[in-house]
């Protein structure tokens, strides 16, 4: 069998699995449940938690209502009339409007729908000023997380929780559905010595915490820089979603999905980041397709290595044996890749595939990739994945690092990690 007719046959093999019974398939138990997410909730209590106050609210593109209605205009026209003043907007990393490239820097503005002053929460100025915060009773968050440690809008939530009780600000925090549920927990913890902000809580890679959990956890175990002062009075309110549970992925919400960064752009891509993102930091490993037109493709689901073809990255990835995954060839305009499928949810340790693709790129590169990174990638490197140890015994061993007795030894942490926090759970 030569290779375009093994690429036609598997992806015959599989298409019942990647597209019929698993990654895309709509849910066929009946209707999806209807979710209130906690702007739907705020507005049926008629905005009584912020009736009379005037408001700053950090939020982007993707913080909408169960209706696809942004949660600016719906603070701005109808909590308005309900006594709400909205005077502020804060944006994280990629703007409001999640029009702006990664790492690029967003200059404070005015909104050109509401015309209210736009302060920009990324860039040198992270942490809201006291010029910021001035005349505000009160700062609302709505930004939907995708549920890996390293994406940085709850690294600005922490912030924001930090300057308001330094200035002695309630926050309201408007809560939605981790993506990736609520049950699932992966990946190595986050070593204090590395916080950073992609990574500012010391909590598992994939946390299986809503976004108003991780505030209410990082608030009563201590995880926010404060003064004593500070904690005593800093309070923060979260507004509960209604017919969200824990065993809900995004695909059994109901709603439709909001792309939260250039990336992010699908649920689909949610999954993928959790699984390939700490795989493609470093070693070669690409996790996208990007078309002339700059379409992306199978964003973190799209595996490739230069000069190996389909087969090659396929039976590779397959004979790690990881439970709950499967790799299917994929030709994109005459490029070959490895589309990650998920068979088991339930099965999967999401990030496992990541690191066997590191002690994969060390056999491939006939070196050690992770030894010749310069200072600032292996910095770079050792925040995302959390462990400065793994980074040196993998620096050190390369391809021959067990990578399973590393996985088995995470395992056991975040999983005494969920017993420790399951004290904050807001949801069954």
């Amino acid at each position: 069998m030569n290779r375009r007719q093994f690429i036609k046959t598997s992806l015959l093999a599989g298409a019942a699995l990647a597209f019929g019974g698993g990654l895309f398939a709509a849910t066929t138990e009946g209707p999806a449940p209807k979710i209130k997410l906690g702007i739907d909730v705020l507005e049926a209590e008629k905005f009584k938690r912020l009736r009379g106050k005037r408001v700053g609210l950090v939020t982007n593109q993707a913080g909408v209502n169960s209706r696809g209605e942004s949660t600016i205009q719906v603070l701005h026209t109808r909590g308005r009339k309900a006594g709400v003043k909205l005077v502020k907007l804060f944006g994280p990393e990629h703007g409001i409007y999640g029009n702006v490239p990664a790492e690029k820097i967003v200059q404070n503005q005015i909104d050109s729908k509401t015309k209210l002053p736009v302060f920009s929460l990324y860039g040198k100025t992270r942490k809201p000023t006291p010029d910021m915060l001035s005349g505000l009773d009160c700062m609302v968050i709505d930004l939907q997380d995708i549920g890996s440690r390293s994406y940085t809008y709850v690294s600005c939530m922490r912030y924001v929780l930090e300057a308001c009780f330094d200035a002695g600000i309630p926050v309201v925090v408007l809560d939605r559905p981790n993506p990736l549920g609520g049950l699932k927990v992966d990946g190595p913890m986050l070593d204090d010595k590395w916080q950073s902000y992609v990574g500012l809580y010391p909590v598992p890679y994939v946390h299986g915490l809503t976004i108003g959990e991780l505030a209410i956890a990082a608030t009563r175990e201590n995880w926010l820089t404060l003064t004593k002062n500070a904690r005593a009075r800093g309070r923060v309110d979260v507004v509960k979603m209604q017919g969200w549970t824990r065993a809900m992925r995004w695909r059994d919400t109901g709603l439709r999905w909001v792309p939260t960064s250039p990336y992010i752009n699908s649920p689909e891509a949610v999954e993928g980041y959790a699984m390939s993102g700490l795989g493609t930091q470093a070693g070669k490993f690409a996790h996208t397709f990007r078309a002339a037109d700059g379409k992306l493709t199978f964003p973190f689901r799209w595996i490739t290595y230069p000069k190996k073809n389909a087969k090659a990255l396929v039976s590779t990835i397959n004979s790690y044996f990881i439970r709950g995954l499967t790799a299917l060839p994929r030709e994109i305009e005459k490029t070959e890749g490895a589309y990650l499928a998920i068979s088991n949810w339930n099965a999967l340790r999401p990030c496992e595939i990541s690191f066997h693709m590191m002690r994969q790129a060390c056999l491939w590169s006939g070196e050690n990739p992770f030894a010749a990174l310069k200072k600032s990638e292996r910095e770079l490197f050792i925040k995302h994945v959390g462990s400065e140890a793994f980074f040196n015994a993998l620096a050190r061993d390369g391809a021959k690092i067990n990578i399973r007795a590393w996985y088995d030894l995470w395992d056991k942490q975040a999983r005494l990690f969920q017993v420790r926090i399951k004290k904050y759970w807001l949801y069954a």
